[in-house]
């Protein structure tokens, strides 16, 4: 199929498109932006500046992809975005470039952003990730792959949420969130592990036990978080994908995990 560019649409002339591209009318695709093969703008939706939209890709109408940094620090050069594959971001969906010359905001491949969510400068996403409506990841947020963020959520600045894990609707979240478990609240607060998300995503039953082995050591022996990381440290699973993925986690914890409630 030759790419179909409605007449409306503005192409800026820096602009690289791929093949079998459709964009439809009063689209807007300026400054250097690259955009994929079989990738969709719907009418009225933006993508610009220094940023690279990866094959399959779906805009919706009223999305901005590739704006400008809200970061007050920002003083120029050509920061950038940086998008995989099979990404959809539904009406009025805002996702920023980076602040820092040279920098870039990253998303992977297969991700969903629903209507209404914002992605600030310099997060760095995963795959598959599922972001409900009228939720923000706030600059510098890392995201891990198979994660579901609910409807409203807020993310504080430098927060990691690990994968696999699920965050509440309406929740505010203010520090990290291990991966493998469920996070909710005003502050948010770990309230169990993500059972449902894990089987659906093909983990067999041994490597839920053993997510529950975790949760239980971290959240339900009466450890402070030192005790509960030796705990893992030495437990005879250590070795196992799902104790190492936590303790590298835990490991590279700035603001620190997110107690329990």
């Amino acid at each position: 199929m030759a790419s179909q560019i409605h007449p409306t649409a503005v192409i800026e002339p820096k602009v690289q498109l791929g093949a079998d591209v459709v964009i439809g009318a009063y689209a807007y695709v300026g400054g250097t932006a690259v955009i994929g093969d079989g990738t969709v703008i719907q009418h009225h939706a933006t993508v610009e500046g220094n940023t690279v939209l990866g094959r399959q890709c779906e805009v919706f109408p009223y999305a901005a992809v590739g704006t400008k940094t809200h970061d007050l620090k920002f003083t120029g050069g050509d920061p950038g975005l940086r998008i995989g594959d099979r990404n959809v971001f539904r009406e009025y969906v805002t996702v920023h470039f980076a602040t820092k010359d040279g920098d870039f905001t990253v998303l992977g491949d297969d991700n969903v952003i629903l209507a209404y969510s914002h992605v600030a400068h310099d997060c760095v996403i995963g795959n598959h990730l599922v972001m409900s409506s009228q939720s923000a990841l706030a600059g510098h947020v890392v995201v891990g792959d198979h994660v579901n963020i609910g409807w409203g959520t807020g993310v504080h600045q430098f927060c990691r949420v690990g994968a696999y894990a699920m965050l509440g609707g309406l929740s505010k979240v203010v520090q990290d969130v291990p991966p493998f478990f469920i996070a909710d609240g005003i502050p948010a607060v770990i309230r169990s592990i993500n059972k449902v998300g894990l089987e659906r995503s093909g983990f067999t039953p041994a490597q839920v036990g053993r997510v529950r082995q975790i949760h239980r050591i971290l959240y339900r022996e009466g450890l402070n978080r030192a005790q509960a990381i030796e705990q893992l440290q030495q437990h005879p699973e250590t070795a196992s994908d799902e104790f190492r993925r936590m303790l590298a986690f835990a490991a590279a914890s700035d603001r620190g995990m997110m107690p329990g409630r």
